[in-house]
């Protein structure tokens, strides 16, 4: 099953350690720079997940910006992301996005990644540690059941 995730990981890299974990299991896998390469061709993708860190509360710009333009109607997508505190509303802006596209949204991963923006910086950073083995081997499972889940219904 071809698989691309467009993604953007920057302060500390916790969003790449998670899809680094996926692409390893899973070689068929496309990690694609959202930043590095803004004019990515996605038609060709059985699957698209979408991944960012959060910034103000939603997907990086980039991430969202390529979602709106480079998305094919109607495709299979899911979400990936992590967070110093997790909250359901970081999704929205991208889901709207998806949501325009006919897009089918097979499901959402998250996990706590280390953060030191802010006020946290202060502190010495909260979600020390993360993602932690059991968030990659998380991150696996729900990788694993979204392809199961296509080959079932393609």
């Amino acid at each position: 099953m071809k698989t691309a995730v467009i993604y953007y990981s920057h302060h500390h890299g916790n969003t790449k350690k998670v899809l680094d974990a996926i692409a390893e299991q899973y070689p068929d896998v496309t990690l694609i720079d959202a930043a590095a390469d803004p004019a990515v061709e996605l038609s060709d993708y059985d699957l698209i997940g979408f991944a960012s860190g959060i910034y103000f509360s939603q997907f990086h710009n980039t991430v969202l910006k390529l979602a709106q333009e480079r998305l094919p109607e109607g495709k299979n997508v899911f979400l990936l992301y992590t967070c110093g505190v997790n909250q359901a509303r970081y999704t929205k802006a991208i889901y709207d996005i998806t949501d325009l596209k006919g897009a089918h949204m097979l499901g959402v991963y998250s996990c706590r990644g280390y953060d030191t923006f802010g006020p946290w910086k202060l502190l010495g950073g909260i979600a020390k540690g993360r993602p932690s083995q059991k968030d990659l081997n998380g991150a696996l499972e729900f990788f694993q059941h979204l392809r199961e889940r296509l080959e079932v219904n393609p």
